[in-house]
């Protein structure tokens, strides 16, 4: 009696050693949405903007990405890590008046001001973070608070102190000058004018992208944006990732603020308010989503720069700089529907 052969299942190939395609890898980047829109967005302003084309208008631009960039980099970590911070505007704010009010009125070096400052914005992204943490309030509503107090203690503080709305001038002050070379100098390249805001906006983002793709830092941040609960169970210490993640906020709030005391030797104490949603448009145009756990640092500096690209193209076209905004939203519409279709594949692959 012969024997039937027996039919034997093909094995099917483990997806973790499936091989994708360069092409595939490109297209599963976050912020491959945000790079096609900046070449085109530039493209258009070359094109129809004379001014838009010179080597001035550039550094013009890349000044004004720098200044939204810098606290992107921070919120767009924030955003992976599945929170947000609606106090980052007016938290800049604070550091600068801190920096500036505790060194006029106390009569100290601007650096121990500096100093006083950075324990300050610390301490705020401690505070949001502890209270996110220990209460499991929305960060959505505990940073809304914290912007509300920062906004109301920045004016109130500093017509206490001044009588006025905005802090003394403290350029003849002990420590200016190197405060000054540090945060707010320039240089020259090809005889144009750069702020170094721009490089300290560059070595943030780089210092970022090397945070999040080689260190196991980067890998909790991922972790607990995607899923805080399953990256507890794997000893992912959420607590202390997500404080993390608002007191690298406060830092960056207190280096651009110093940029910003720096540049006009005082401040105005209603600055700020507004811009944390610039923030976090540039974070979600650069592909981080509203819901964590996806994103780079590298996105979100694409989405700075597209923003001064928009603000500043529209004035060198001629038109009407009220269209900004308008511009703005459709860009965030666009990078969302764009977002979630590279997540899409990303999740089907």
């Amino acid at each position: 009696m012969s024997e039937s052969p027996v039919a034997t299942e093909t094995p099917l190939a483990d997806e973790r050693v499936t091989k994708t395609s360069p092409l595939q890898k490109l297209l599963l980047r976050p912020e491959l949405g945000a790079l096609v829109g900046a070449i085109g967005i530039y493209v258009f302003f070359f094109a129809v903007a004379d001014p838009f084309r010179s080597l001035d208008a550039f550094s013009t631009i890349m000044y004004s990405s720098s200044t939204i960039g810098i606290m992107a980099v921070g919120v767009a970590l924030l955003m992976i890590g599945g929170e947000f911070d609606l106090s980052a505007g007016v938290a800049v704010t604070t550091s600068a008046l801190t920096a500036s009010l505790f060194s006029y009125e106390f009569s100290t070096n601007v650096w121990v001001g500096i100093f006083v400052a950075l324990a300050v914005a610390l301490a705020i992204g401690f505070f949001n973070g502890y209270l996110v943490m220990k209460t499991k309030i929305p960060s959505f509503l505990i940073t809304l608070g914290t912007f509300l107090m920062l906004q109301g203690a920045n004016l109130a503080v500093t017509k206490l102190l001044t009588g006025q709305v905005a802090s003394r001038n403290i350029s003849d002050m002990d420590g200016f000058g190197l405060a000054d070379a540090i945060f707010a100098s320039d240089f020259s390249i090809a005889g144009t004018t750069f702020r170094i805001s721009i490089v300290w906006w560059l070595v943030f983002v780089a210092i970022a992208t090397w945070l999040l793709l080689r260190t196991k830092v980067g890998n909790w941040i991922y972790a607990v944006g995607g899923d805080a609960e399953s990256a507890r169970a794997v000893g992912v210490p959420v607590v202390k990732t997500k404080i993390g993640l608002f007191m690298g906020v406060g830092f960056l709030a207190w280096f651009a603020g110093m940029h910003l005391l720096f540049t006009f030797n005082s401040v105005q104490s209603g600055e700020g308010v507004g811009n944390e949603f610039i923030f976090i448009i540039a974070a979600v145009i650069g592909g981080c989503l509203l819901t964590g756990g996806y994103g780079t640092a590298i996105g979100a500096a694409i989405g700075a720069f597209i923003y001064g690209m928009t603000e500043k193209g529209i004035v060198y076209a001629g038109w009407n700089p009220d269209w900004v905004k308008f511009f703005l939203g459709v860009m965030l519409l666009l990078a969302t529907v764009t977002n979630l279709w590279v997540r899409n594949r990303a999740s089907r692959s």
